[in-house]
């Protein structure tokens, strides 16, 4: 077998690399408003998770809340694309049973209360094409403040009586959703 000169290896590799097209990825720039994830359990090390949320953190940027998640009109729950709600295990919103799966989480914010929805939509972009015919669960819960004024809106999770309460909260905004088992 002929053996390859150094040089010939050499210029082999020149023109495979001078062929390459390096610029051909365009890359965009961070969104305004990052995806973010919240779980319970918490910790990393928990493998066995009991629900996810996906959402994006919009950010207040000296806007009202009432303008970026206007009163009595279905909210996505954050920014981009709704919020994605996965359940690992059946469960209950309010008194109604939701099986394991995925679906997409709506809110209709409100001064006193917020609706929390549960819908079998998938994918969806905003909640500009959110249908009521497809919501599998329903549940009004109280609004409560905060002194404490967040700026971009967050999602975080804790240990309930018999389940766990998904907390929403924007600017001093705050609102509960307890999910039982």
């Amino acid at each position: 077998m002929k053996k390859l000169s150094f040089l010939s290896v050499l210029a082999f590799a020149f023109i495979l690399l001078a062929s390459t097209n390096v610029n051909a990825q365009k890359f965009k720039d961070l969104d305004k408003s990052p995806m973010d994830a919240a779980a319970f359990p918490t910790g990393y090390k928990e493998s066995n998770k009991l629900i996810k949320i996906i959402y994006s953190r919009p950010q207040l940027k000296g806007r009202d809340l009432s303008t970026l998640a206007p009163n009595g009109k279905v909210w996505r729950l954050g920014a981009n694309e709704a919020a994605e709600l996965t359940l690992y295990k059946d469960m209950k919103l309010g008194s109604t049973h939701v099986k394991a799966g995925t679906y997409t989480f709506y809110t209709i914010p409100g001064d006193k209360e917020w609706t929390a929805i549960i819908s079998k939509d998938l994918n969806v972009w905003g909640s500009y094409f959110y249908d009521e015919a497809n919501d599998v669960a329903r549940l009004s819960v109280p609004v409560s403040s905060d002194s404490e004024s967040l700026e971009a809106f967050s999602i975080a999770f804790d240990k309930a009586d018999n389940g766990v309460n998904m907390y929403l909260g924007w600017g001093t905004t705050r609102v509960a959703v307890p999910f039982t088992k």
